[in-house]
Parts: structure tokens; C-alpha cells; sequence
């Protein structure tokens, strides 16, 4: 299909070209689509959001916002391959549901007909890896790249140093999202597939669906024109460090342009790939042994927003962030790639854009509980770097080594302007990887800003990120 590209009438930050594929979508709502994209790039300083549309089953708009590089300036294109981070893990379950239809392994065959050697091997199955059940520790929940992850790693020793420690839990008894789950899933691809995984995985999944422009990170990483940035506090944009080749392996390996994205999109809402069953097996929540619900199914969140039934993940690799939302009862998705880390941006984008498509609105999320200690600390610690000052003593080695002289600077020189902080409150807490995840909302005179951390069972912190 030939596209046809023109301006569209924006703020400067926000230049940028869209397709549209039919007349699905009206001039009004489009409008209304890029009022409220605009919002959000001028809210998050996030330097570019490739967005996509689906409509009755149907591509309505592809748009590029912003810059896809800073310096030198490089308009973003819809086009372009951002990388979808965990997004991923719905193709490697995929592959996974195609080998089960092949007879070739089952969702309740445990782990050790593949691998005997890993920890309670003969226990955990093949579906609770897929559902994030399994209790195998998470490698890497941090937002922002930590040292061991800049050197290249084999996927079967990361498997070997994190798949044979201690479970967190037993198995089937706890949901805990896990990118190590999806590494040894992608793994058993290979062993059951009898071929390289991405192999597989063009062969069996891509190519059949027509997805050409795919792209494998642990191989073509220099194909991926957009940028990825980071910024420390409300510092200036950086360029982020990525990941070495092996670590994306299977749970985060996929680049793509959001109109491939889209059209994996499509077809999941028609069922193009998999038999129904499988596909039943993809979209079905799985229960704890003790019936308590998870809101995930086979490599996606799932759940109802707003009365319409909803297949959900995110994704974030260094550098990338990436959001997509599938309404498959309604024919429609919503899928946003955006070259900034650890940012709400995408998120927020299809947040604000779903209303916009949805025939009900969409309310906002409560806020949980605040936990006072965590407050107090999390205050302390804001104080002291507005000051430029930072106690060591309350860090892992890993977010020291984020901590470097330049981020404490950054953090300073953004930071001190806003004065005190008139109010800190936690919104969300949840366990991963072995620690606990928890978000705040800090309230200055001026501004709101965002905190994420992660506590690691001893107390001491393994992130500490600020941003808009």
C-alpha cells in the first residue's frame, strides 16, 4: 500500500507525519488524538512517540511525533523500528502454542523434560512460566541499565545463574512478573523446535503473518533508528546505555514499526495463527492454586477496562519504552513506542487516547495506601540530593554505580529549584524480582513529579528514579 505522508499542525516539539488507512477515524477524533499525544510529550519530555490505531479491525493512523534522535535532529518517522521490550514475551508464547499444537511439548509439561538441571525443575511447568508463576527470580526488574548487563551473556548461563537459585515462592502459589520465565521458554523453543529460536520464530510466526519488518536486537541493534535517551531527574536527556547481545533473549528481542505491531494486533483479534484453543489458552487468565486471581494469561495482562475486554502488556528496554492494548471484542488497539526509559509516556498516551475511541471513559486508577516509612525515606533521600548530597550507605552497589557524580549533579541542578517539596505520597506497591516495587507522586509548589524504587530485602535500595 503506497502511504501518503503530510505535516501535521502541532507545536514545534511536536512535528510530526502521519498515514491514514481509511476514513475510520474522524478529522475530529484524530485531532483529538494528537491534542492529547502533544499533552503528554510536552508533559514528559519524551523525545518522540511512534502511535498506532486500529479501528474495526482495520490500521486507521500511523503518526510520528518529535525527534527520534536529538543531535543531530532527526524528525520521528512511522516507519521507523523502535524496540518493544517485553511486549516480546506474547511471541515467544506464541511459539510456545505452536509447539504444543505441533505435539511437541505441552503447557503442563514441567520444566525438567527440557532442562533437569534447574531449580525444582520437576515441579514448575511450562505454563506457569508463560504466566509468570513459576517462582523463578526476576534478572532484571530495574528500570535503568545496570553494569552486569552491558557485557554479553549466552542465554542458557543467564538461565543457569538465575533459574538455579532458591525459588521465590513455590510454584503455582504466587504471580511475580519474571523476565528469567521467558528466557528459559524461549529456550525450550529451541530444544522442542529443533532450531535457533528466532529462527523459529521467523519460520513459524512472523513470516506467515506477513511481519517483514521485524528485527532481532541481539543481532540487528544498528538497525533501530530512533535514539533511546534516559535523564536523571529533571537533568537533560542523555543517551541511555543499552543492554549487551543475549540479554532481550526471547523476553524483550523484538524491533519493529508500530504498523507491524498493529498488524501482530489484527491478528490476534482474528485469530489468523493459532487453532482456537490455543488461542482460548493465550487470553485466559490463570489462577493461583488457590483460585485467587493473577490478571495475566499466556505472556499478556488481562482484565476489563470500562466494561470492554482488554489484552494488555507493556515493555521497556533500555533507552525504549512501549505500550500496547488490544480490545479485541471492539476490534480496536491502541499500541505507542517512545525512545525515552523509564518513562510514564506511553502508557499515558494510549491512557489518553483510549476514551478518545472507547464508547465509555476512562476513570482514573486509585490511589493505594501510603506506606510511611517508605515515605519518610524516600523524602529524606529527595532533600539530600536537592543539596547534592547522597548517603551511600542506603544503596546497592548497583544504583551507586547509577549514582555517579554526573546523575547527582543532575539531580541537583534540576531538582533544587523547586523548593521543598510540599507532599509525597506512594501510589503503588508490588513484589518483583525478589524486592519491592513502589511509585510515588512528589508535589512541589509548581510541579508533580514521579518515583519509582525497588527495596531489596535487606533495605537497601536497588533503584531510586525521578522523573516527570
Amino acid at each position: 500500500m503506497r502511504i501518503a505522508v503530510r505535516p501535521c499542525f502541532l507545536p514545534a516539539l511536536l512535528l510530526c507525519s502521519i498515514s491514514v488507512a481509511s476514513a475510520q477515524i474522524t478529522p475530529e477524533t484524530r485531532a483529538k488524538v494528537d491534542t492529547a499525544v502533544a499533552q503528554v510529550l510536552a508533559q514528559t519530555g519524551v523525545p518522540s512517540a511512534s502511535v498506532g490505531i486500529v479501528m474495526g479491525g482495520r490500521v486507521v493512523m500511523t503518526a510520528a511525533y518529535g525527534d527520534a534522535r536529538l543531535t543531530p535532529e532527526l524528525k520521528a518517522a512511522p516507519a521507523m523500528k523502535y524496540p518493544v521490550g517485553s511486549i516480546s514475551k506474547q511471541f515467544t508464547a506464541t511459539a510456545v502454542l505452536l509447539l504444543a499444537e505441533d505435539g511437541k511439548l505441552s503447557l503442563d509439561d514441567t520444566v525438567d523434560k527440557f532442562f533437569p538441571e534447574l531449580t525444582r525443575s520437576n515441579e514448575v511447568t511450562i505454563r506457569e512460566l508463560l504466566s509468570h508463576t513459576s517462582g523463578y527470580e526476576d534478572y532484571a526488574p530495574q528500570d535503568y541499565t545496570i553494569p552486569l548487563w552491558t557485557k554479553p551473556v549466552k542465554p542458557l548461563d543467564l538461565i543457569h545463574q538465575w533459574a538455579q537459585k532458591p525459588l521465590d515462592f513455590d510454584p503455582g502459589t504466587q504471580w511475580q512478573y519474571s523476565n528469567t520465565n521467558f528466557v528459559l521458554a524461549a529456550l525450550i523453543v529451541e530444544k522442542a523446535g529443533g532450531m535457533p529460536y528466532w529462527q523459529f520464530l521467523e519460520t513459524r510466526v512472523l513470516s506467515p503473518l506477513g511481519l517483514k519488518d521485524i528485527i532481532n536486537l541481539d543481532t540487528d541493534r544498528n538497525r533501530v533508528e530512533p535514539i533511546g535517551y534516559m535523564r536523571n531527574a529533571l537533568g537533560p536527556l542523555r543517551p541511555a546505555q543499552t543492554e549487551g547481545p543475549g540479554w532481550y533473549f526471547g523476553d524483550a528481542s523484538l524491533a519493529m514499526p508500530v504498523a507491524d505491531l498493529l498488524a501482530w494486533d489484527i491478528s490476534i483479534m482474528d485469530r489468523k495463527l493459532l487453532k482456537p484453543a490455543s488461542y482460548d489458552a493465550f487470553e485466559t487468565e490463570v489462577k493461583l492454586k488457590n483460585g485467587k486471581s493473577t490478571g495475566y494469561a499466556l505472556g499478556v495482562e488481562v482484565r476489563e477496562h470500562e466494561g470492554h475486554r482488554m489484552i494488555e502488556h507493556s515493555g521497556e528496554v533500555g533507552g525504549y519504552v512501549a505500550e500496547n492494548a488490544i480490545y479485541p471484542d471492539d476490534k480496536l488497539a491502541i499500541a505507542v513506542l517512545t525512545n525515552q526509559e523509564a518513562s510514564s509516556a506511553a502508557s499515558a498516551i494510549a491512557r489518553a487516547v483510549a476514551p478518545l475511541l472507547l464508547a465509555t471513559p476512562a476513570t482514573p486508577q486509585a490511589a493505594d495506601t501510603a506506606k510511611a516509612a517508605a515515605e519518610a525515606q524516600a523524602r529524606a533521600i529527595l532533600t539530600g540530593l536537592q543539596a547534592g548530597k547522597l548517603d551511600r550507605s542506603l544503596f546497592t552497589d548497583d544504583c551507586n554505580f547509577y549514582f555517579s557524580q554526573q546523575a547527582i549533579g543532575d539531580f541537583h541542578s534540576s531538582l533544587m529549584p523547586l523548593g521543598k517539596i510540599t507532599e509525597l505520597s506512594e501510589r503503588a506497591e508490588k513484589l518483583r524480582g525478589g524486592m519491592t516495587f513502589r511509585a510515588f507522586t512528589i508535589k512541589f509548589s509548581s510541579r508533580s513529579l514521579s518515583l519509582t524504587t525497588y527495596t531489596m530485602p535487606d533495605g537497601k535500595l536497588e533503584q531510586f528514579l525521578v522523573g516527570p
